[in-house]
């Protein structure tokens, strides 16, 4: 009989707690492929985010799961623009941007996540030092992750003139790294959106930068018209080469 009974209870455990596995596995495939930068299916992010709003909460969560929570909801809120009305929007903006300081709160080393955090944050209430700092601290946990790179260089360039000098460092560092890894196209983009003076600073930095990535660089940016001397690259000016 106890045995009869054990078996039971563990058939009713899993029936119960078979819709929240399979929504974890949902919150974690989804998460893939929104840091991966994949297509997903129309509707395939408010449905997760849906699933997330209803499912019970518990005492303890796992970082990684509010982690992949708090991306979601932020897709979520980001398709949700022009689609919704405005005060709707700011509702979802608010609770991802809330969900991400929770993911904080539980790991505060996520450097992707404190990009976002303020990427956030200034979109929906403007620019000031404070939400500069989420800014200054994923470059302090993590100055040269390539993944993150690709998407925060163009954000600390963006606000480059009143950085701190030491994030500004960093973010002049991972430019240049950006074309030594060969992400040439993004360091481009990345190049033509800054002023004369600071395309001045990051072409200063390119010195260790390998040869090949460079001329790479140097003939994208004579292909789109900019006329710049990159260190130790010599470009024919003939325009078929």
């Amino acid at each position: 009989m106890p045995l009869l009974l054990l078996g039971f209870a563990s058939v009713l455990w899993f029936y119960l707690a078979l819709p929240s596995i399979r929504s974890a596995a949902a919150v974690r495939d989804v998460t893939a492929r929104i840091l991966s930068d994949d297509r997903l299916k129309p509707g395939a992010i408010s449905k997760t985010a849906a699933q997330i709003a209803d499912q019970p909460k518990l005492k303890v969560e796992h970082s990684e799961a509010v982690r992949g929570e708090a991306l979601i909801l932020l897709r979520a809120a980001e398709e949700a623009t022009g689609k919704k009305l405005p005060d709707e929007v700011d509702r979802e903006v608010k609770t991802a941007e809330e969900k991400i300081q929770f993911s904080l709160s539980v790991n505060p080393t996520d450097a992707f996540l404190w990009l976002m955090l303020y990427s956030t944050t200034i979109s929906r209430d403007g620019l000031d030092s404070h939400k500069i700092r989420y800014l200054d601290q994923s470059y302090i946990i993590a100055p040269f992750e390539g993944w993150i790179a690709l998407r925060r260089n163009r954000v600390g360039l963006a606000v480059f003139p009143i950085l701190a000098e030491t994030t500004g460092n960093k973010v002049v560092s991972e430019f240049a790294a950006l074309i030594d890894s060969n992400f040439v196209e993004e360091a481009v983009t990345n190049f033509e959106s800054v002023n004369s003076a600071e395309r001045g600073r990051l072409l200063s930095s390119l010195e260790r930068v390998n040869r090949v990535s460079l001329e790479s660089f140097a003939k994208k940016l004579g292909r789109n018209g900019l006329k710049v001397s990159v260190p130790g690259v010599e470009i024919d000016a003939r325009p078929w080469q």
